[in-house]
């Protein structure tokens, strides 16, 4: 899945994606961004 990294300024494919359920119920996706290491978040199914 592809989800924009804010550290990089682009978009990536997501590596270990995960699904999860965010605060208010709704689903997304978290993952971390293969160049930089940071943590990557998309939201919808």
């Amino acid at each position: 899945m592809e989800a924009y990294c804010v550290k990089c300024k682009a978009k990536r494919e997501m590596k270990d994606p995960k699904k999860i359920t965010m605060k208010n119920g709704k689903p997304a996706t978290q993952g971390i961004c293969p160049k930089c290491g940071t943590k990557m978040f998309k939201i919808g199914g």
